[in-house]
């Protein structure tokens, strides 16, 4: 047998300790489908896996493309508590899972390490990095001053910031720029990560990536196209600040993180992360893409993915937040402590087609599943990060996953109960 390194022997103990340190399921209620909201980069070389770029829904993992059929509530919960322990047992899972009916917790588990050198692992309080999930903050966020009156949808962007420096870009809409069709650009891809990763220490706020690219033309006429963008939700990020007179940290800290009770949520500095902040492990080696294949033969080292991490997340996302939280931000959307019950279906109704079967929203994908059953809410991926919070607005269900490994794992995860939860 061959010796097993530091790293690897390590993993071992720490995954055998999770094992026998989490609690037991706990099984109530019934209802709902799958999904899987379109997402874009969201770190450098961070393409979302294949299957999410095509909106297929599988289970088991990428690539395997079986779909389930939905079974009774305690059955789906079964199935999932079956995957996660295969998916960390092949080494592909580490990170939390919560699912809640109407508020009510009806599962809770975490697997895997939090840190792998101090052998410390994850539970379900573990913070984890969150990459564009983010966005449903910030689109939230826009749609309280929209329904403050204090912003409008089909203002464009230069009646909040008139001094932005190219007149077409400025033509664009708050509408726009919300659904992914004002043709801002991105800023972690191959045209922008050399001058990302040269800046990265310096870009610490919304104003920041303006200043090094606001310059750009639209990559085509405002309200032709849809193509993802993490810089119009930077531009979102200013628009707060300027309409607020608050920073957007604080306004979305005081807006929506406390009025929801998401105590464990915040755009961190990676330099002040909280002790329970899990570290992403990735096996993608430096400076290439994610993907959606699976991995034949042996698998590749895990690292840590703290190269790849951005000063500090914001309105594009890169913050970090708790399965627990993500529950509690979707039961503060259903009982309308963020918004009203108009604002808050403007917020998460689908307005554009974006991949697959998704219409994307303000910050949110919205989509219909095969058999007809709704699910709203965002994913985040990048190398050592996965996240997604999928909310079935028709039947109370909200299912939260976070991972610090590579999404593959977590895909067939979050397929596992999503697909087989009741309908009604």
């Amino acid at each position: 047998m061959k010796a097993l390194n530091g790293l690897a022997l390590a993993t071992l103990v720490c995954l055998l300790t999770t094992y026998s340190a989490t609690a037991e399921p706990v099984v109530i209620g019934g209802d709902s489908p799958p999904g899987l909201p379109r997402n874009g980069p969201d770190q450098p070389s961070s393409a979302p896996p294949d299957n999410l770029q095509r909106g297929e829904r599988v289970v088991g993992g990428a690539g395997q493309g079986r779909v389930a059929e939905r079974v009774t509530e305690s059955e789906a919960i079964a199935a999932l508590a079956e995957e996660l322990d295969r998916q960390t047992a092949a080494d592909m899972f580490a990170g939390a899972v919560m699912v809640s009916r109407d508020g009510e917790t009806i599962f809770a588990k975490a697997k895997g390490c939090a840190d792998i050198e101090r052998q410390i692992p994850n539970d379900v309080d573990t913070a984890f990095g969150i990459g564009s999930m983010g966005k449903m903050f910030t689109g939230t966020a826009i749609l309280q001053l929209v329904q403050a009156g204090r912003v409008s949808l089909d203002d464009p962007l230069s009646a909040y910031l008139p001094d932005y420096p190219n007149e077409a870009m400025a033509a664009a809409t708050i509408h726009q720029l919300l659904t992914h069709t004002a043709g801002a650009g991105n800023i972690f891809g191959p045209d922008e990560i050399e001058l990302f990763n040269a800046n990265r220490e310096d870009l610490t706020e919304p104003e920041d990536f303006i200043a090094l690219f606001g310059e750009r033309s639209p990559r085509f006429e405002p309200g032709s196209s849809w193509e993802y963008s993490n810089y119009g939700f930077i531009l979102l990020g200013r628009i707060i600040e300027t309409v607020s007179g608050e920073s957007y940290f604080d306004y979305v800290r005081k807006h929506i993180f406390q009025p929801a009770g998401m105590n464990s949520t915040d755009n961190y500095p990676v330099s002040e992360l909280p002790p329970k902040t899990a570290i992403g492990y990735t096996r993608v080696p430096p400076g290439e893409r994610l993907s959606g294949h699976p991995v034949g033969g042996q698998l590749p080292p895990l690292r840590p993915n703290t190269d790849s991490l951005p000063y500090r997340g914001g309105p594009a996302g890169g913050g970090y937040s708790t399965v627990g939280d993500l529950i509690r931000f979707a039961t503060a959307l259903r009982e309308n402590k963020l918004l009203d019950e108009e604002h808050t279906e403007l917020l998460i109704a689908g307005k554009v087609a974006s991949m697959g079967s998704s219409r994307y929203a303000y910050g949110f994908s919205d989509e219909l599943s095969g058999d007809g059953v709704r699910v709203v809410g965002h994913n985040g991926g990048a190398p050592g990060i996965y996240g997604q919070l999928l909310i079935f607005p028709d039947s109370g269900y909200v299912v939260a996953v976070l991972a610090n490994r590579d999404p593959q794992g977590a895909i067939g995860v979050i397929q596992s109960i999503s697909s087989r939860l009741p309908a009604k």
